[in-house]
């Protein structure tokens, strides 16, 4: 069984940074993708930063140049460390992994999700 564990959400002023980091633990194989989503009050979850398991990234356009997406040295962490944050970033931040466990199943999990609120 493979579980994600969230932290570094927090408030923070415009202009100021945060790291977010997802840790996955369990019986895993492969990581094939980690992601990162964030769903603001009344809009639908939308994809912020992504990475293959080859280190390919890709960044919805309203965050290219601010956010960072990195895997960490043990392959299983992803982080999303955040720069010049804005009002328009306040949302919950929730990472997606997909993967291959050692028994062969594919997963597709995603994490409980950590606040994010930036105040001017």
């Amino acid at each position: 069984q493979v579980q994600l564990a969230e932290s570094g959400g927090g408030l923070v002023q415009a202009g100021g940074s945060l790291r977010l980091s997802c840790a996955a633990s369990g019986i895993i194989h492969r990581i094939d993708n980690m992601s990162w989503y964030r769903q603001a009050p009344g809009n639908e979850r939308e994809l912020v930063a992504t990475v293959t398991g080859r280190g390919v990234t890709n960044y919805a356009d309203s965050v290219k140049g601010r956010f960072t997406i990195s895997i960490g040295n043990a392959k299983n962490t992803v982080y999303l460390q955040m720069n010049n944050l804005k009002l328009e970033d306040t949302a919950v931040y929730y990472c997606n992994v997909l993967g291959m466990t050692m028994a062969w199943r594919n997963f597709d999990l995603w994490g409980q999700g950590t606040q994010v609120t930036v105040s001017s």
